[in-house]
């Protein structure tokens, strides 16, 4: 269980990382219009910082929302993946 001041998702953190987290993570970026369409795909290696930036995208709701995700899991699916080390990665 992370601590109070600690959160699944950080601006720094690329986007393959993000998606390895959680299996609905691709779908909350569809929802911000991130990737999903032949035109404006994301590179997995981008920053969630930089895909807002590029894109517009409040980085601060976006990441409320990913962090939402880790709250329980989506129905019929098993319980999302925590930070296996505990430590920084």
């Amino acid at each position: 269980m992370l601590e109070a001041d600690e959160r699944y998702f950080r601006p720094d953190m690329p986007v393959a990382e993000a998606m390895a987290l959680h299996p609905r993570v691709g779908e909350v970026f569809a929802a911000f219009h991130l990737g999903g369409c032949g035109s404006c795909g994301i590179a997995k290696f981008e920053t969630i910082e930089q895909v807002c930036a590029a894109y517009g995208v409040d980085l601060a709701v976006l990441l409320e929302v990913l962090e939402g995700l880790m709250d329980k899991p989506a129905e019929g699916e098993a319980a999302p993946l925590a930070q296996a080390s505990g430590g920084d990665a």
